[in-house]
């Protein structure tokens, strides 16, 4: 299951042709994401876990599993702000449950991410797909 926004990420790194291009792709859909303001880049923000400088405020409509689920992220590098820009297309509007039932794994492996990210980007990736799964957990209860 991925959202329509995931889906045209998808079929645009269809299109591009080498890892160049698409990491190019992915700094600039970093660059177009509006900036966590800096009042909520705090502990209580911050995704353990990754190499670079990552925050994440959850922002849910509603109560219980169905929930609409939504995030704001933010990060000091600009190739994670792109990861996040990604995750957020992953996983924007889905509820709560639906977002616990995403295969993350699988669809961003779609993008061939696994193949070109390093073993520090890919775990500070897992840790935030994590922390969006946790989220979801306490917004669904």
């Amino acid at each position: 299951m991925a959202t329509e926004a995931f889906e045209d990420i998808a079929e645009t790194f269809e299109f591009l042709d080498d890892w160049e291009e698409r990491y190019r792709h992915v700094i600039e859909m970093g660059k177009a994401m509006a900036p966590l303001d800096p009042a909520f880049q705090v502990p209580a923000t911050k995704v353990e876990g990754c190499a670079s400088q990552v925050w994440f405020l959850p922002r849910i409509d509603g109560t219980g599993a169905g929930a609409r689920f939504d995030f704001q992220g933010d990060s000091d590098a600009m190739i994670v702000r792109g990861l996040i820009a990604i995750l957020h297309a992953l996983y924007s509007g889905l509820t709560v449950a639906e977002v616990l039932n995403v295969d993350a794994g699988a669809e961003l492996g779609r993008l061939g991410l696994d193949d070109h990210l390093s073993s520090q980007r890919s775990n500070g990736l897992k840790a935030m797909i994590g922390r969006i799964r946790k989220l979801a957990t306490e917004a669904a209860a």
